[in-house]
């Protein structure tokens, strides 16, 4: 009997009193709500505003050419013919070259970093790494404009074009006047633009393996190359690839850098030394010039096919990374 009575007041005890058990409601709590579902639907509202104002603008230049306008590297605007076929390209292989230059360093910068690199010299090669990032566009562009392409053309792109036969495969793949503004320079700008930043996000997802996993590694008798391509990168791997993504759209939408040193020609780039031109370079070289309807229509129709081209990127890397499984 006495057990019974000392198990019911302990039951007793330990049952929370009423008031406990139903905590008042926050009055803030739904103002909270509120505020954070109108700022996402804020930026919902923000992101259809400008898709439908870039479809009106553009419209009337997509209604007179039609898909003549995708397919077309004429670009006259004293005769009002518009052609954005010759942008597309540029844009597409300026991104491409960079990210093809600028992964492969900023995969084995942040290597060393986070598993070479001395402590007392790993913060300070950081931080110059995080302040690169954060120097302006239009910096890259004088930059590139004033010091890279005098120094490429007259070290890098005359000696080739000299010792190649014109004829041959290489001729023609690196044919094109030595002033240094060309595809292949505003790629490497592009690369150099977007590698601090690519490297210090790569710095922060090794970092994020656990110590054990790597210690394990090494137990087994791994080398450190083997722990990196063999443990690091498959465990980070799908952040590697919103990385990626991240980093090739940036290339594709990046303006003034591009702008200064491209060449700025319209018709497609046919060797790595030809000039050429982006849809957003040619946004801004003409944008201000523009007198006629239809021409400022035509930019507008850039930016939406920029604006496209961006968004179906982004949509690739989130289709990539739900495909992906730890």
């Amino acid at each position: 009997m006495a057990l019974k009575v000392m198990a019911v007041t302990a039951a007793q005890a330990a049952k929370p009193p009423a008031s406990a058990a139903r905590p008042q409601k926050d009055m803030a709590d739904p103002i909270f709500r509120a505020v954070a579902f109108s700022a996402a639907t804020l930026l919902l509202v923000t992101l259809g505003g400008l898709l439908i104002s870039l479809v009106i603008g553009g419209w009337p230049a997509l209604s007179t050419f039609g898909l003549g306008f995708f397919t077309s590297t004429t670009w006259n605007p004293a005769t009002e013919v518009f052609g954005a076929a010759g942008p597309i390209v540029g844009t597409l292989i300026t991104a491409v070259l960079s990210l093809a230059l600028a992964l492969p360093v900023a995969v084995f910068v942040a290597v060393f970093l986070t598993q070479f690199c001395p402590k007392v010299i790993a913060q300070p090669i950081s931080t110059a790494i995080e302040l690169l990032a954060g120097i302006p566009s239009i910096v890259y562009g004088m930059w590139g404009l004033f010091v890279f392409a005098p120094w490429f053309a007259k070290t890098v792109q005359l000696p080739l074009l000299l010792s190649v036969n014109p004829d041959s495969i290489w001729g023609k793949l690196l044919a094109g006047v030595p002033n240094g503004a060309n595809i292949l320079t505003a790629s490497m700008i592009l690369a150099i633009m977007i590698l601090p930043y690519m490297s210090a996000v790569f710095r922060e997802l090794f970092r994020s393996v656990p110590p054990q996993v790597r210690e394990a590694a090494f137990g087994l008798g791994c080398t450190p190359f083997e722990v990196v391509t063999s443990v690091l990168i498959p465990y980070v791997k799908k952040g590697m690839i919103g990385v990626i993504m991240l980093g090739f759209g940036r290339a594709l939408g990046e303006t003034m850098a591009v702008t200064f040193i491209i060449g700025n020609a319209h018709g497609f780039p046919e060797s790595l030394f030809a000039s050429g031109s982006t849809l957003a370079s040619t946004i801004a070289n003409e944008f201000t010039e523009a007198t006629g309807d239809l021409h400022t229509s035509a930019l507008i129709a850039l930016g939406l096919v920029l604006f496209m081209i961006t968004f179906g990127v982004l949509a690739m890397a989130r289709a990539l990374l739900s495909s992906q499984r730890y």
